[in-house]
């Protein structure tokens, strides 16, 4: 998701001591950046980065063939799974 500086309609608050406001205030400085789009931009990049590796994964030939071989093969039985689903649930209301 890139930063899109428009549209902000949301509000993040945020408490933090002297020294790290001034740290934020000299690198926003640096970066020719307000301190808010300094730490959104930083925020959203490092959730981002954090975010990666649970939607993009590579593999190498023989493992996505073995991955692609898993998607394709057919369901395997799973009597104990059968039995459950064919249980009442706690859920179900009572009859």
């Amino acid at each position: 998701m890139p930063f899109e500086p428009t549209n902000r309609t949301e509000k993040l608050d945020l408490r933090l001591t002297k020294s790290a406001k001034r740290i934020l205030q000299a690198a926003a400085m640096v970066a020719r950046k307000s301190v808010s789009e300094f730490v959104l931009e930083s925020a959203l990049n490092e959730a981002e980065e954090r975010l990666a590796d649970r939607r993009v994964f590579t593999l190498d030939a023989e493992r996505w063939e073995a991955f692609v071989a898993a998607l394709d093969a057919p369901p395997r039985r799973h009597p104990r799974l059968e039995r459950l689903f064919r249980e009442k649930s706690v859920f179900d209301p009572e009859s």
